[in-house]
């Protein structure tokens, strides 16, 4: 691209920029270093939840019960697969920002164009930029003609930025955003017009490289849930060992007989020991992901599903995520008249002039968005661009107004421009009343969001040139065109239905602060206070923390600086969710407990660090994923609620008989009868309820509340205890009537297995009617219960299967005892639940 200039630009000789490359490196992010899978598999046998997954299903191997060992296996090797894909993440991320961060590039070296990969570029290269090209590295301007570039994805602003060349005065300070600054970076786009500039920082030097190493230092926090869960599996898998050990030493002092003590401490052991949790984390994850999948969500980071559900705040941008990412003329104004879309005003002929001067005004080839949205609105009224073209006047930093000029058919020369309005009303020669009038009109219409540029005409006498300047044109100011990028349309109900939900939204914007509180305003956030990036550099992080808790809408603020809010806002106890589409949302996105990527208009970078991604780009799927975050949860605690309770009458009648001298009632073949019921039970059956009926009318949990708070223990407590007792109760009426043995066990575990089903009825939902333990539907629950209850029968009747769990037949007034205590558990439990309920 040839440039005018007094001295011509060399550039870089060979030699130079070869031993640049070798003193500062690639223009890349560097390679993080690599383990081998070995060293990561190593990582993740560490963990306490794979180290009790491996040796339980050892333990189940040494007991002759390869089905369980093998599931145990199963899940341990899914443990190390998301281990692995949790350690790669970082990796990923870095990826895709080096192939985002490194075009190639078009140079001047020994005085000549050469076009060399972009991650060869140095310090002190000279790149020529022209429209549409990406920047390969942090520049200065040497020299801009028309030149805007497109830093959304740094700054999350949609408008593109005036760029000028560098003057004597210009300091060294570098920042993204801005008009009339020399600075271009890397990663951005040059929207129109070209230049050359001088490369100043590359790699991790450069704006996006200090993005890269944000990402790389940011650890990925093990979800709360997991680790939770990982303790409770311990904790309840050290009880049961130690309780095992203890009835087996007791039982064979006492009795004498060490091959029957074993037996028990082994029923011990196995009614004790979890393995259930393990397989409800994975199967709830993984059915939760397929959920979350067909309301157009893709899952990256499945465990961030339940933590969604206990979001406390939601962190969006603006660009790309509240509003459409698309600049739309929003309205035409003249004096004594205004045309606004969605409005009832036909447009007069005084608006479709100044439309048609705007359409003059805007390159023939439209590539600025403010330019296609005046292309976009002349097509929707019939409007065509102008024919005869003659000259064209970029924007300058000492003229911020562009202008054609176009020769109409009898010749004569006509100037139409639009730009700042000030400009366009010192252009004009407004004299100081109108012009008052006018600045005040664009400041009200500004608060609303709109962002505006003024329009006038000018003709130039028969067969006079185009002047050089604008200045020498007597132009007749016309109107006004207002632009705006327009709120998704349903943005304020999802908001709504946010803040009934307990969820503060929160805006983290590049954009201006006028427009950023106009499009809080109209999204229904809480748009009475704004801090800047400017207020928030010149916070502490304890200032910044008190700031974050009231406010809601943060403008100008840089990548590092959304990170602080994130961070801030995490160490104050919040959960955080952050949304983002650009760049400049990644870091945050990764260390926010929740990142949610657009997917449709989002870059690689914010969809390698979400969590989430959002397929369609609609802000209102978050409330549908949050709704559904909320009924894994709630399903999920009452899994664990189940567990807890199913394993106490299990335990207890292992270990009744063993304290009253009665013969073994429960042995490990029936506890893994028992444990082909708890298992579908407890994932397939609980994750398959339906949502409860206040889901998004409550708050969201407080974060550090447990999966089972002391409330909901003791009440998971108090039905394994009831059961405990009909089962008991069970046992001593097998005993007083002279059932004999097996006939006796097959009556206390019949009733056992009904109480089982009872639990599974009392725990469906969390309302007390009896009509919702058993009406709600779950075609899941009564497949089980029908395959139960099937294979129960055949245990009890069908001679091969009565000898290998030294069962008896029982008679029709034993199972109706048996089923008496079941009803009698549920009814029982329904009557308890609206007691505590009523508290």
């Amino acid at each position: 691209m040839p440039m005018d200039r007094e001295e011509p630009i060399a550039g870089l000789t060979g030699e130079e920029a070869a031993r640049r490359l070798k003193t500062f490196g690639y223009n890349e992010l560097p390679r993080p270093g690599h383990r081998n899978i070995l060293r990561i598999v190593y990582d993740v046998l560490r963990q306490p939840m794979f180290a009790l997954l491996l040796g339980g299903g050892a333990i189940y191997f040494l007991l002759g019960e390869p089905i369980d060992g093998i599931m145990l296996l199963i899940f341990a090797t899914l443990s190390v697969s998301i281990g692995v894909v949790q350690e790669s993440r970082s990796e990923r991320v870095l990826e895709t920002l080096r192939n985002l961060a490194s075009p190639r590039a078009l140079t001047i070296r020994d005085g000549r164009q050469l076009r060399i990969p972009g991650r060869e570029v140095v310090p002190g290269d000279a790149v020529i930029l022209a429209e549409g090209d990406r920047v390969p590295a942090d520049a200065t301007m040497l020299q801009a003609e028309d030149f805007l570039a497109d830093e959304s994805l740094l700054t999350g602003e949609s408008v593109p930025v005036r760029k000028r060349a560098a003057l004597p005065a210009d300091g060294p300070e570098a920042a993204p955003g801005g008009e009339d600054l020399p600075f271009v970076f890397a990663g951005t786009l040059v929207a129109r017009g070209g230049g050359i500039a001088r490369v100043t920082a590359t790699g991790l030097k450069a704006e996006m490289g200090k993005i890269g190493a944000a990402l790389e230092t940011i650890a990925l926090e093990q979800p709360r849930l997991q680790a939770e869960l990982g303790w409770l599996v311990r904790d309840m898998a050290f009880v049961g060992i130690a309780v095992a050990a203890l009835v087996v030493v007791l039982f064979g002092l006492m009795r004498g007989s060490w091959l029957e003590a074993a037996l028990g401490g082994i029923a011990i052991g196995m009614s004790v020991m979890p393995e259930e949790i393990p397989l409800v984390l994975a199967v709830f994850t993984a059915m939760g992901a397929w959920r979350i999948s067909r309301a157009r969500v893709l899952t990256r980071r499945a465990a961030a599903i339940e933590t969604l559900g206990a979001a406390t705040v939601l962190c969006t941008d603006k660009t790309g995520t509240l509003t459409l990412n698309r600049m739309r003329v929003e309205l035409v104004a003249t004096d004594d008249a205004q045309w606004r879309r969605g409005g009832t005003e036909a447009a007069s002929d005084a608006i479709a002039k100044v439309l048609r001067a705007a359409l003059g005004a805007s390159a023939p080839v439209a590539t600025d968005p403010m330019d296609r949205a005046v292309h976009e609105l002349a097509a929707e009224r019939g409007g065509t661009p102008p024919r005869g073209f003659r000259r064209g006047y970029g924007m300058r930093p000492d003229l911020p107004a562009m202008a054609n000029v176009w020769e109409r058919a009898d010749g004569r020369l006509v100037v139409q421009a639009k730009g700042a309005p000030e400009v366009i009303a010192e252009l004009s020669g407004l004299p100081p009343e109108r012009r008052a009038a006018l600045l005040h009109r664009v400041d009200t219409l500004a608060a609303q969001g709109v962002r505006l540029l003024g329009v006038a005409e000018g003709e130039l006498p028969r067969g006079a040139a185009p002047p050089e300047s604008l200045r020498d044109v007597a132009f007749t100011y016309l109107g006004l065109v207002g632009f705006a990028d327009p709120l998704r349309p349903n943005v304020p109900a999802a908001v709504q239905e946010c803040r009934s939900a307990g969820i503060r939204v929160v805006m983290i914007t590049g954009d201006y602060p006028v427009t950023a509180k106009a499009i809080a305003a109209a999204a229904g956030i809480d748009s009475g206070a704004v801090l800047t990036g400017g207020e928030i550099e010149a916070l502490d992080d304890g200032a910044l923390a008190e700031k974050a808790r009231t406010v809601s809408v943060f403008a100008r603020v840089r990548p590092a600086q959304k990170l602080r809010l994130v961070e801030a806002l995490k160490r104050d106890g919040e959960i955080v969710a952050m949304t983002g589409d650009g760049v400049n949302d990644a870091p945050a996105m990764k260390a926010a407990h929740i990142g949610i990527a657009m997917g449709g208009r989002g870059t690689d970078v914010a969809r390698e660090a979400a969590a989430l991604v959002l397929l369609d780009d609609d802000f209102a799927s978050i409330v549908a994923t949050i709704r559904l975050g909320r009924r894994i949860y709630d399903n999920l605690r009452k899994a664990i609620q189940y567990i807890v309770a199913v394993h106490i009458p299990i335990a207890g009648l292992a270990l009744l008989p063993l304290l009253l001298g009665m013969p073994l009632i429960l042995m490990p073949v029936q506890i893994a009868f028992l444990e082909m019921v708890i298992d579908p039970a407890c994932s397939v059956v609980f994750e398959s309820e339906a949502e409860e009926r206040d889901v998004m009318a409550r708050p969201p949990r407080r974060p550090g509340v447990p999966v089972l708070p002391r409330a909901a223990l003791l009440w998971a407590a108090i039905q394994g205890a009831a059961a405990s007792a009909v089962v008991a109760l069970a046992l001593f009426l097998g005993a007083c009537a002279g059932m004999a043995e097996p006939d006796w066990r097959a009556f206390v575990f019949t009733t056992l297995v009904l109480a089982n089903i009872g639990l599974m009825l009392v725990n469906r939902s969390a309302r007390s009617s009896l009509a919702d333990a058993v009406l709600r539907p779950n075609r899941a629950l009564w497949l089980l219960v029908a395959t139960v209850l099937g294979v129960l029968a055949v245990t009890l009747y069908w001679p091969p299967a009565q000898a290998l769990l030294h069962f008896g037949p029982l008679h029709l007034d034993d199972i109706a005892v048996s089923l008496a205590g079941g009803l009698g558990l549920v009814v029982l439990l329904q009557i308890g639940k609206r007691s505590i309920a009523a508290r």
